[in-house]
């Protein structure tokens, strides 16, 4: 294992991003360069044309992609106008006993299931299971629960039982009395991720609307978005929405206690505090792609209007984890993809907001970082939606783990980034550099207290050959099994000369 016991971080295989100042806190003449993903302009899923189907009105990601034995698979949230007439008898009663607003004559729901040999082009299969409108034939998974939301899998290859291989947690919006009639998740697992079996209701005891379900360090852990009558700002007053995470050790049983996952200030005014206040908040909390010792991933920056609530839109920010519980931002403020670069599909001769939402759609695939999202056409109104409502999925690529470099400010021509301590294993071990400009870039080690070890400093530093995405360092005259078991600071020294300018986005430590 490396151990990094200033932050209480111990990792089989680790990621230090050049971004991330809990690995990298010391730098001299450098900045960040947060990239500028690809944005597939085209929907890779767009709702279905008939009139019957589950997903009519919208196919909203609120939902999973994972690449799986050779094949992209997708589970996300399909919405249509009417009510299923063949939902439980139970159900339809509450939902027409209720009137809830916030459904605005929708149908939330059923789970839908997709697949694609090549992540773009995707099929919707005939299941054959759910009963909707009369038939069954359509992509949908019938659960118990017909009002539903979110549905985030995993692949769960730890567990000894391959009939729960698969795991969700997905949120259902009647059957809560027991939590005072709010939506709360629920789980579910499967041998196959087509076929479900549901757990008990209530695991979380209250308000839940979830961006991602993963696991970190033996933890599974559900990241979402909280409201006011659950969580507090600061002196008891009212907060907006804000990201929250819940975890399990076995995903049965939830813990009561939660984690400030990633706020969002609230106006310095305590009385224009709340869901309902024009201010930026924070959406469905944070979905990351989890690495052995770090989490990298996104939260919904919501800009929300609500007279009218159609003016409201959403954007992504980038957020880094240690823990997979607590988030921040390696840039403060900044937009990551904006809701004007990644839109929904415009109706002609109307300006429709766009809101973008993230779930458990990152994913690494060969040398492409893939980030599946959600794009809402806020097309909503008083009395409900509009014909241009919609949800589609899009996509957006980076070359892998390019989330962001560390590279020389303006007209500097030198500069350093230093490791906090790093206690290598008791064996032999390699480092690999995902840059560009790695002609560049040397790697040198000093000890605990910035001392200089000079067998791997000065004209001993590892060099790097060429660019590329994990090119192995290179050392003229040691073995880093010379350092194998001692505690050292890695240092990282930018040069720039002709037309070269280094940019370091990861290192890899490689067994």
């Amino acid at each position: 294992m490396f151990q990094f016991k200033t932050i209480g971080v111990a990792s089989k295989q680790p990621v230090l991003f050049a971004m991330d100042d809990y690995y990298f806190p010391l730098k001299s003449n450098v900045c960040h360069y947060l990239s500028k993903p690809e944005i597939i302009e085209q929907p890779v899923l767009t709702r279905s044309d008939r009139v019957d189907a589950p997903d009519s009105l919208a196919a909203h990601f609120y939902g999973t992609v994972l690449y799986d034995e050779g094949k992209y698979r997708m589970w996300y949230l399909g919405m249509s106008l009417g009510l299923n007439p063949d939902m439980p008898a139970q159900e339809l009663e509450l939902h027409r006993k209720k009137t809830n607003g916030s459904l605005g004559g929708i149908m939330s729901g059923p789970i839908c299931y997709a697949e694609s040999d090549n992540g773009i082009d995707w099929v919707k299969p005939n299941l054959g299971q759910l009963l909707y409108k009369g038939n069954r034939n359509n992509n949908g998974i019938d659960l118990p629960d017909a009002f539903v939301h979110s549905p985030t899998v995993i692949k769960d290859e730890d567990d000894p039982d391959p009939k729960r291989r698969y795991k969700m947690v997905y949120t259902h919006i009647y059957n809560t009395e027991f939590n005072g009639g709010f939506q709360t998740a629920r789980v579910a697992t499967s041998p196959d991720g087509i076929h479900w079996t549901a757990g008990a209701r209530g695991p979380i005891p209250e308000f839940v609307e979830h961006a991602s379900f993963y696991k970190y360090n033996g933890l599974y852990v559900l990241n979402g978005q909280c409201l006011c009558g659950f969580r507090r700002s600061e002196g008891g007053a009212a907060t907006g929405r804000q990201g929250t995470a819940w975890i399990s050790t076995d995903f049965d049983n939830w813990m009561k206690e939660s984690a400030d996952s990633f706020w969002l200030a609230d106006p310095h005014d305590p009385t224009q505090r709340g869901t309902y206040f024009a201010y930026d908040q924070v959406h469905l909390g944070t979905a990351p792609i989890v690495y052995d010792n770090v989490a990298v991933g996104l939260y919904g920056l919501w800009h929300h209007q609500q007279n009218p609530f159609k003016e409201t839109s959403c954007d992504f920010g980038l957020l880094i984890s240690n823990d997979g519980l607590t988030f921040r931002e390696p840039v403060k403020g900044h937009v990551y993809i904006s809701s004007q670069e990644s839109h929904a599909t415009p109706v002609p001769g109307k300006e429709l907001k766009t809101n973008l939402c993230q779930s458990n759609g990152i994913i690494n695939v060969g040398d492409e970082t893939r980030i599946y999202h959600g794009r809402w056409r806020n097309a909503w109104v008083p009395e409900g939606v509009t014909d241009d409502y919609s949800g589609e999925v899009g996509l957006a690529i980076l070359p892998r783990d390019r989330w962001g470099a560390i590279g020389l400010n303006p007209n500097q021509k030198e500069g350093s980034l230093l490791s906090i301590p790093i206690t290598f294993p008791e064996r032999d071990f390699s480092l690999a550099i995902n840059a560009d400009g790695a002609e560049g870039i040397r790697v040198e080690f000093t000890d605990e207290h910035f001392r200089t070890i000079p067998e791997f400093s000065g004209e001993n530093s590892g060099i790097v050959s060429k660019d590329g995405l994990d090119q192995i360092v290179e050392w003229p005259t040691n073995q880093l099994l010379k350092l194998a078991g001692k505690t050292v600071r890695m240092r990282l020294k930018l040069e720039k000369k002709d037309q070269v300018d280094p940019r370091v986005y990861a290192v890899y430590l490689v067994k």
